[in-house]
């Protein structure tokens, strides 16, 4: 089967009659001026020594350069294979939290920004896997479903914000119920021959205001739910700013003496739910290799087969054609506008070139 992948490059061939009626101007322009300037009496001798052949024949192998590279870059193929490409990893929620404490900036931008940019990068370090997006404070939300779309993963990661559900807090076990929710509704079905790996990363400052999220994860990790956390914050802790509408800083959160907040990086919290889910904590730091572990982490768990598609491949073509065409726009590179043989006039003699 003979095909072009790029067809679009075929555009580019508006060239050709470009550099014919562009070249035909400019030597009848040139001509002119030249007679205007030397006398149209002087000017058959002057111009005895340029070959009108070897100017057309340039020109044609200007546009014999132009077709060969244009051919080139629309890719012809010829000839294809098929091959099966299956795609293998776990199921991963990333329940985030957008909770007014995680707009601290203790560690810069702030909390959330740093978690967002992690998450991004572990998506490109995770290909294969679906991954969801959970946003959650007092109650949470299902942003993503279940999906191995590495761009729409890191667009809801970016949409991420305080406002991205309905009520402020901490509740880690309604994050957890809408993570469970969202493997039932967008995984893999399960049954006795199919299992699936299901993970929850947990990413926040670990202040959690609501009971009952360590019995939840125990539970979930007997249903075979991992749950890894991860921390941002620090133990110093830091403001929580209030800006207006226009972003600019009005001043931090205050409590109802009238003192700044503090809010600090509850790591003890998110540990305690890493252990009971089955999992793993870790401290974020922007870059560092806590990153790089959990990647390692979850590399180590059971991967399961969501589809397998076969691909169909193409024998490139074009490197003949390109060759041509370098070959050609060399060839008219060097070759020159001038007679082979021709005599030069001077004067009332007329001798041959020396």
């Amino acid at each position: 089967m003979f095909r072009f992948e790029n067809i679009a490059a075929f555009n580019y061939l508006w060239l050709i009659p470009v550099i014919l009626v562009v070249g035909y101007f400019f030597d009848r322009l040139s001509r002119k001026r030249m007679q205007q300037a030397i006398g149209s009496r002087l000017y058959p001798f002057l111009s005895s020594s340029v070959s009108n052949k070897k100017r057309s024949f340039k020109t044609l192998l200007q546009v014999l350069t132009v077709f060969f590279f244009v051919l080139a870059l629309a890719r012809p193929q010829m000839g294809e294979s098929q091959q099966e490409v299956k795609s293998e990893g776990v199921e991963i929620i990333f329940a985030v939290d957008v909770s007014e404490s995680m707009m601290a900036e203790d560690v810069k931008p702030s909390r959330l920004a740093q978690a967002k940019a992690e998450l991004s990068r572990l998506v490109d370090l995770m290909p294969g896997n679906k991954v969801g997006v959970v946003a959650f404070a007092g109650s949470a939300a299902l942003l993503s479903p279940l999906t191995n779309d590495p761009g729409a993963i890191k667009m809801y990661l970016e949409s991420l914000e305080a406002n991205s559900v309905s009520s402020q807090g901490t509740n880690f076990t309604e994050a957890l119920k809408v993570s469970k929710e969202a493997f039932e509704r967008g995984g893999v079905t399960t049954d006795e021959v199919v299992k699936v790996t299901r993970v929850i990363l947990l990413a926040s400052d670990g202040e959690d205001h609501e009971p009952g999220a360590l019995e939840e994860a125990k539970k979930m990790a007997g249903e075979g739910i991992r749950i890894f956390s991860l921390a941002y914050g620090t133990e110093k802790g830091g403001a929580i700013p209030v800006r207006d509408g226009m972003g600019f800083l009005k001043g931090y959160k205050k409590d109802r003496q009238g003192q700044t907040i503090l809010t600090t990086v509850k790591g003890d919290a998110l540990r305690a739910l890493a252990e009971a889910g089955k999992g793993s904590f870790y401290f974020a730091t922007f870059g560092g290799d806590q990153t790089k572990l959990l990647v390692e982490d979850i590399a180590k768990l059971e991967k399961t087969q969501f589809d397998s598609t076969v691909a169909t491949q193409y024998e490139e073509r074009f490197q003949a054609l390109l060759l041509l065409g370098i070959v050609v726009a060399l060839l008219e590179l060097f070759l020159g506008e001038r007679r082979s043989s021709f005599r030069f006039w001077k004067g009332r003699y007329e001798v041959p070139p020396a």
